[in-house]
């Protein structure tokens, strides 16, 4: 049986204790913002969607009313414009011989996602304001 010295304690000293926290501190700092950019791109689906199922609603009022709506109550949305559902987004849509659907980011959306401002789409299909927005 191994006998305890006198004064000679098992566990951590004060500088592993610093050191393991300064590489939580160094990883943490390399993590988050790349974290923050996946959540920035994730919530942009939503708003990608919500153009793509306004641009389909509009496609629709068209075929019955031969004219597009700036009205989003009119497509069967609860209002104009219309809120994504976690609230990421408001979708407005301009025209009626053609349109322009845009999505706005609201919120924390706003300031995470600066690389894309706005998602637009018109009738041709024209995607805009840059590619990457709508990868």
């Amino acid at each position: 049986m191994l006998k305890k010295m006198p004064g000679n304690d098992s566990g951590f000293t004060l500088i592993e204790l610093m050191i393991a926290v300064a590489v939580v501190g160094i990883l943490a700092a390399i993590a988050y913002p790349s974290y923050i950019q996946y959540v920035a791109k994730s919530a942009r689906s939503e708003g990608q969607a919500a153009v793509m199922r306004v641009a389909n609603l509009q496609e629709q009022y068209y075929l019955d009313n031969r004219v597009y709506t700036e009205d989003m109550t009119k497509l069967g949305l609860g209002a104009s414009p219309f809120v994504t559902e976690h609230q990421h987004y408001s979708v407005a849509s301009k025209g009626t011989t053609s349109f322009t659907i845009t999505a706005t980011p609201q919120g924390a959306q706003a300031s995470r996602d600066t690389t894309c401002t706005s998602l637009t789409m018109t009738d041709a299909g024209v995607k805009g304001p840059k590619a990457e927005c709508w990868k």
